[in-house]
């Protein structure tokens, strides 16, 4: 079985995933016409819009929020470190690569999950449902795929990253405060339950107060580090732009140099931002876009994506860059790397702050990675309150047993799940590509116009087939 699943992995994330993610990137890049340069401004239009009164949705705001809760985690701490240390300087400038052309991946997939969600009828208060599983099977007529889909995304991320998550909040908690790691377990998985709960709304509701906190302080943090090493900033990111291409030598450990870069920074790019992942769209899925129109939402994702890796990962990365503990190819790797970074920059507090900030990134995490699953869940039909104790009850254990050891039997088996659920996904988006070339055309046919885009479903016969007309009358 171990044989079987690191073969799986081997093919998806050597193969499949490192080009196949990037290659959609580019076309919808393409095809979109750099939609994520020249439509940045709507980006941020369609996120500060006032929420519409469609009680069953929630807001775009939360929508991205509860998306970051699962893009922002323990990647944009340890993950941005091992990059640097694999791939030198060069990786970061990969990292930003793959967030812009992710971008136009992640408009895709959740303009998407908009059009094909649908309303939950056995719950008048219930959040929309929808995502890469309801597009296969509505879109593409595919319902098998989807419940293919939604089995490796429970599996996944629903289950399995949660426990990840939980692993990194003990070792955190245990390093810098001394917490025996059942103590931060069972602490973290009570505090869990109180939020899911509550459900979809709770989920988002938390995350849309949490997730800006923690993104600005950490950010505050990297920006007082900037300014107190202001004077080298310029030539530190000509550094990580030279390394990348090989204008510089790379520094001694790095084996591969150019290669190296481009392999670690994508890799950890994708890891981090999620896009074509096919489990952002889920949550996207659940709002209600201003304006009335799928590709709303879309440019919300988007957004989601610049937030997590050009904001968020840069910031690690300019952190542990201005700090002379950093070694390419050192032995110093992972968190400790940045919280030997951070304690150069500003002493004690420095790890004390990454530790926090560990928390913060990683339980987010597990509350929007349970989201996901819920909308899985209710796909395969068993969305039913037995279903849902029985899945949150399997969440509180795996967050439990995930602070009390490693997990990386289970991740690598994780891993092989995330990886044919990313491939479906890449292939269902890429069969619709027209759609979302359609719907996007629509969006700013109007907006040209002078009135707010709106999409009707019935003015649209060619990609009317499995949409709720209910929701887009």
């Amino acid at each position: 079985m171990t044989a079987i699943i690191d073969f799986l992995n081997n093919i998806f994330w050597g193969y499949v995933l490192i080009y196949g993610l990037i290659a959609v990137g580019i076309y919808f890049t393409i095809r979109l016409r750099f939609l994520q340069v020249v439509h940045f401004g709507e980006m941020i239009r369609s996120i500060a819009a006032a929420p519409a009164t469609d009680r069953q949705g929630i807001s775009p705001f939360q929508a991205l929020c509860t998306s970051l809760a699962s893009r922002v985690g323990t990647g944009n701490i340890a993950g941005v470190a091992v990059a640097l240390v694999l791939g030198g300087p060069g990786a970061i400038f990969w990292m930003w690569v793959v967030a812009f052309v992710g971008m136009a991946t992640a408009y895709s997939e959740s303009t998407l999950a908009q059009l094909y969600k649908v309303k939950d009828a056995s719950d008048a208060d219930a959040v929309y449902r929808g995502g890469p599983a309801f597009y296969i099977a509505r879109g593409l007529g595919l319902p098998w795929l989807g419940g293919v889909f939604s089995v490796c995304l429970i599996l996944s991320f629903g289950l399995v990253f949660n426990a990840v998550q939980a692993n990194s909040i003990a070792d955190a908690m245990e390093g810098a405060f001394g917490l025996p790691k059942i103590a931060t377990g069972v602490a973290l998985a009570a505090l869990t339950a109180v939020v899911i709960f509550g459900g979809i709304r709770q989920i988002a509701s938390v995350a849309s107060y949490v997730v800006p906190f923690m993104a600005a302080l950490y950010l505050l943090m990297a920006i007082i580090v900037v300014i107190m090493n202001i004077g080298e900033v310029p030539g530190m990111l000509w550094h990580i732009v030279a390394n990348a291409f090989g204008l510089s030598e790379a520094a001694g450990g790095i084996a591969g140099g150019v290669a190296a870069a481009m392999l670690n920074g994508v890799k950890r790019g994708l890891f981090s931002n999620e896009a074509g992942m096919g489990s952002a769209p889920n949550i996207a899925a659940a709002a209600t876009p201003n304006p009335h129109h799928p590709s709303s939402q879309g440019f919300v994702q988007a957004f989601g994506v610049f937030i997590d890796t050009i904001l968020v990962c840069t910031a690690t990365a300019l952190m542990i860059l201005l700090a002379e503990v950093y070694v390419p190819g050192g032995e110093l790797t992972g968190t400790q790397l940045t919280q030997a970074s951070l304690a150069e920059h500003v002493g004690a507090i420095g790890p004390i702050f990454v530790a926090i900030a560990i928390f913060f990134f990683a339980f987010t995490s597990i509350i929007g990675n349970y989201a996901y699953s819920e909308m899985a869940l209710s796909f395969l039909g068993v969305g039913t309150k037995t279903g849902l104790m029985a899945l949150r009850g399997l969440v509180l254990i795996m967050v439990i047993w995930g602070a009390l050891q490693a997990v990386a039997t289970v991740f690598n088996l994780a891993d092989a799940s995330m990886g044919l659920m990313a491939t479906i996904n890449l292939i269902a988006i890429l069969a619709l590509s027209g759609t979302v070339v359609a719907l996007t055309r629509n969006y700013f046919e109007q907006r040209k116009a002078g009135v707010e885009p709106k999409f009707h479903a019935a003015e649209h016969p060619e990609i009317a087939k499995g949409v709720d007309r209910e929701i887009w009358k």
